[in-house]
């Protein structure tokens, strides 16, 4: 089944910011103003840092995460060994035994 927006059913309304008359695909709310397609462009709320609204990454080092921001839960945190420099450190995940786990040093040589 596709889906055609000629098909939509589209409701009569009043622009909050110039008057206009347009049409809307959603029944509007006497309390919540309607914006005509060039006044929404300024009412459009600005871009969340953190990857948008699906929490995906955007460019540069952005360290977000699909669950929010990563301060907001505790992370627990694992003993280990530097596989390179024998330093005891503490990484956000489980060791396994068969592979090197690497201090935050060490580990900016193996990227």
């Amino acid at each position: 089944m596709s889906y055609n927006r000629e098909d939509r059913e589209m409701f009569d309304a009043k622009c909050g910011d110039c008057g206009t008359d347009c049409q809307v695909p959603f029944q509007p709310k006497q309390d919540r103003p309607v914006y005509c397609r060039e006044c929404f462009q300024n009412h459009k709320p600005e871009p969340r840092q953190g990857g948008g609204r699906f929490g995906g990454r955007s460019g540069g080092n952005d360290r977000g995460s699909r669950f929010g921001n990563r301060d907001e839960r505790p992370r627990e945190m694992h003993d280990a060994k530097c596989g390179d420099c024998g330093n005891d450190c503490q990484v956000p995940f489980r060791p396994k035994e068969d592979r090197p786990v690497y201090c935050r040093d060490c580990f900016q040589n193996h990227r």
